[in-house]
């Protein structure tokens, strides 16, 4: 999902809950770390009402606004960071990236009667799409989301829905009160700025496929008869502590397919300025009805990368295709 510009004052308000808490900190106990934040804290609100916040101190260009997210106290772009600043962030990325790496599920999934493949490209070290697949009992729940923004910040975020549907399928919910629950929790411990577009599923060993659609892009149903897509008209998550979600059940047929992606697949540009689109992508999909999960993939990602003008990649990009192919005795 690409970046949205920074709201500032949502930032501002931020910081103010942070020096409140710094001075309630100072109160029972003084530290030098802690006096040295309180007036990081200060210096950034200074600028803020100045009206510089966000303004890189060296070269006076704009700060990154998902680096503002993660930390609210930055002051300077990424292009005027010190050698030993870059080295830092370049070791912490390197290890964001292999914790998320380390997060996602393994690539040879095949369990209650389903066989998965997916593709899952970030467009930087980390990614910011959340992609999750956690057999419970004898179904499968599968995760895809985008989280808005990209980089560091949404990266965390990915991790955090992740830890928070992980924990949630265990207490035996209801799909649609899982995500209830999840995007309270999600409300409750972001920036109003923050949000994720997101669909849970949960399939079982006969065919059946929930699915609860957070303002995602519509998926896939890839029949024996006809290709069709899950419309939804629900808010994504973290928008509203209250929203209330609810769920659909389908049938699918043995050699049937659901497919899911963000839109940093379907956004992609081509030579001559247009998206690859959805109704590009349907038209792949019908051509390979016949394929295995992992050869519909591959035809996928193939296609989009012929599509592509630039072969520099300018958002994350996730495609999960999960087959119904039961094991006949």
């Amino acid at each position: 999902m690409a970046v949205q510009v920074t709201d500032f004052h949502l930032l501002r308000d931020q910081l103010l809950v942070r020096r409140h808490k710094l001075e309630a900190a100072l109160a029972k106990q003084q530290t030098a770390q802690m006096v040295q934040l309180l007036d990081q804290v200060d210096r950034a609100l200074e600028r803020a009402e100045a009206g510089t916040y966000g303004t890189c101190e060296v070269c006076h260009d704009t700060v990154e606004p998902e680096r503002l997210l993660a930390d609210p106290l930055t002051r300077v772009c990424l292009g005027c960071l010190a050698p030993d600043e870059a080295r830092a962030l370049e070791n912490d990325l390197e290890l964001a990236a292999r914790i998320q790496t380390g997060l996602l599920p393994k690539k040879d999934f095949s369990v209650a009667g389903w066989k998965v493949a997916y593709h899952y490209q970030p467009a930087g070290p980390v990614s910011g799409d959340y992609l999750d697949l956690v057999p419970h009992g004898d179904e499968l729940y599968f995760m895809l989301g985008d989280v808005s923004g990209k980089g560091v910040a949404a990266s965390m975020l990915m991790a955090n829905l992740h830890a928070m549907f992980r924990v949630l399928i265990s207490t035996g919910l209801s799909l649609p009160h899982i995500v209830e629950r999840a995007n309270r929790i999600f409300c409750e411990s972001t920036l109003p700025t923050q949000y994720a577009t997101l669909i849970a599923g949960r399939a079982s060993a006969c065919g059946k496929v929930e699915i609860c659609n957070g303002g995602h892009l519509a998926p896939f149903h890839l029949g024996r008869e006809a290709l069709r897509a899950f419309e939804c008209s629900t808010v994504p998550i973290g928008l509203f502590c209250d929203q209330q979600f609810s769920s659909s059940t389908y049938s699918f047929s043995p050699g049937e397919s659901l497919v899911l992606y963000t839109d940093g697949f379907t956004e992609s540009l081509g030579h001559d300025g247009t998206e690859y689109g959805s109704h590009r992508l349907g038209k792949v999909l019908e051509r390979c009805i016949d394929r295995t999960s992992h050869e519909l993939l591959q035809d996928c990602v193939d296609d989009v990368l012929k599509f592509r003008a630039d072969p520099r990649q300018i958002d994350d990009q996730t495609l999960m295709v999960l087959q119904f192919a039961p094991t006949t005795h």
